[in-house]
This record gives structure tokens, sequence and C-alpha cells, in this order.
């Protein structure tokens, strides 16, 4: 299997996320602790937080982790908005934008924010969203070696048709990722 090729900072709109081997991008309760423990390749964080210019994320997911300062560890800054439906009882927070519009819009604003840059959506359901209207430009995955069982999926979409995705790591662009690990003992 191919290495991705480093993210460039382009006016993408990605949809990323570090997700378990059974396709949960957050725990129970938006429980993220079990990402902590994978190893990503160097310089993984650098090249995101070096492209990304704005970061589009959701009401349940913000009300989880109500801290702009942690994305990537803190080691990216820049503009975050928070697309709600209730708006008005959401806490102010320096940095962090509000959003109560349709996610077509929601993507135009956060574009503009990111200034040439990507935007990262850090949100199962709006993703979904975007997916469905033709708004995501690449999907961005880091599957950590664990099967959670529980959680919040990736792709939630029962009843609905199938979503080809093109491979843009390089060889066959309909080929299956191949995979193979074992079990290890906990403790």
């Amino acid at each position: 299997m191919n290495d991705m090729p480093p993210q460039t900072a382009a006016g993408k709109v990605l949809w990323h996320f570090s997700m378990s081997l059974d396709g949960f991008v957050a725990g129970p309760n938006h429980t993220m602790d079990w990402v902590t423990a994978a190893s990503h390749r160097p310089g993984l964080v650098e090249e995101y937080t070096g492209t990304t210019g704005a970061v589009l994320g959701g009401r349940t997911g913000w009300d989880a982790c109500p801290d702009p300062g942690a994305i990537y560890g803190g080691a990216w800054q820049g503009p975050l908005f928070v697309l709600t439906h209730h708006p008005g009882d959401a806490h102010p927070t320096p940095g962090v934008t509000f959003l109560s519009c349709d996610v077509a819009e929601a993507v135009r604003i956060a574009l503009k924010a990111a200034d040439g840059k990507n935007v990262e959506v850090f949100s199962p359901t709006i993703g979904r969203q975007l997916l469905d209207r033709g708004l995501i430009d690449e999907i961005d995955l880091h599957i950590v070696p664990v099967l959670l069982g529980d959680g919040i999926r990736l792709f939630h979409n029962p009843g609905g048709p199938p979503v080809r995705l093109e491979f843009l790591n390089g060889g066959e662009r309909t080929a299956a990722v191949n995979v193979r690990y074992r079990p290890t003992p906990i403790g």
C-alpha cells in the first residue's frame, strides 16, 4: 500500500478524521483517548496545521469538547466555525463563530476565512450532508488499529445509497485498501 502524499493547502474542503478500524471517529460521549495511543506518521500534525485555514464542526462535538485550543494538541490556531441550530444558547468563546445557516453557506464562510488554505470538517453529520451535496473535495482518514465497538460513526446513513470513492494514494483508483492486524493482549 502506498503512503498518502502530503496534504497541500489548495482551498479544499476536507472531511478529516482519525478512525477506528470499525468505523468510529469518536468513542461513546465523544471520547478521543483511544487516538492518543496511536502512532501517526512523523510530521502529520505539522502537515495539517500548515495547510488548514479554518475548521468547521458541529454543535454536539463542540459541546463535548469546547476547547478551540485543543485542535491538533494546540498546534493549530485559526478560525473555528460551529454549525448549530441554537446559536443563542452557545457560550461565547474567543476564536469561535457559531453559525446557524445551511451547510453550503457554512462551507462558503469557512472557505473565505481559510484564505486559500483548506477547510477541515470535524463532524460526521456535517460531512455527510456536504458529501450528499458534492461539497467534499477529499476524505482524509487515519485508521487507528483499535476496535471501539461503539461511539460516533464516520458515515451513518441507513437506507441511503452507497457512496463510491476514488483512492488518491496512487495505483488503481478503485482498489481496496488491505490492512492486516493481530489482536494484542490488554495491559
